[in-house]
Parts: C-alpha cells; sequence; structure tokens
C-alpha cells in the first residue's frame, strides 16, 4: 500500500518553470514504477512521463520530451517532474501514479495507487 500527494502546481506565464513532486508514504517505495499523468479540463487523463524502480529507465510522451524531466529520490520517497519551458496546452491537473507490477507503464489502468493531483495553469 502506498499513499501519494502532489505538490509545486500553479500559475506560471509560458516559458517558465515549475517543479512538481510526490511523496511517497510506506518503506518500500523504491519497488514501485512511478508515473506522472495529466488531465485538461474536458479531456482523459493522459499519459507525461514514468520512471523505473532504480531511476535508470525513463519514458516521455512525445509533447514533453526535451521539456520535462523525471526522477526520484528513493530514499525521500519522492519522485519529481521538472517542467520546462510550459505552454498554454500544458494546463491540466498533473496526478502521481505508482505501481509494483512490471508494465510498461505508459498506460493509466497499469497503476493502482494515485495522488489527489495538482493543479497546473500556464497563461499566454
Amino acid at each position: 500500500q502506498v499513499h501519494l500527494v502532489e505538490s509545486g502546481g500553479g500559475l506560471v506565464q509560458a516559458g517558465a518553470s515549475l517543479r512538481l513532486s510526490c511523496a511517497a508514504s510506506g518503506r518500500t517505495f523504491s519497488s514501485y514504477l512511478m508515473a506522472w499523468f495529466r488531465q485538461a479540463p474536458g479531456k482523459e487523463r493522459e499519459f507525461v512521463a514514468r520512471i523505473s524502480y532504480n531511476g535508470w529507465s525513463t519514458l516521455y510522451t512525445d509533447s514533453v520530451k526535451g521539456r520535462f524531466t523525471i526522477s526520484r529520490d528513493n530514499a525521500k520517497n519522492t519522485v519529481f517532474l521538472q517542467m520546462n519551458s510550459l505552454k498554454p496546452e500544458d494546463t491540466a491537473v498533473y496526478f502521481c501514479a505508482a505501481t509494483s507490477s512490471v508494465v510498461n507503464g505508459r498506460f493509466e489502468h497499469e497503476y493502482g495507487y494515485w495522488g489527489q493531483g495538482t493543479q497546473v495553469t500556464v497563461s499566454s
């Protein structure tokens, strides 16, 4: 069982940066594949990025490649999403997700644990 709490969202102008954090409870954080998803108003939740258990492998959706970086600190039970060069189309609620299964990690149904989300708004 793991409990996830996101933070770091806010309102910024286009071109700015934000760093999201997701703090996880539990003693086995390093055994969880971690990911970020987002949901824009009126749209379905979509995959943003995921990171392997040890942080060596990452995967990004095409629209954020080169701008976003996912990382994790297993000693602090935290996963991060550094977002640079933000665009208005990045506006969404960002969710942290975790799974202990061996999966690709790109699909929502692969994750059993979710945070409550943090709002990111990018103005033009």
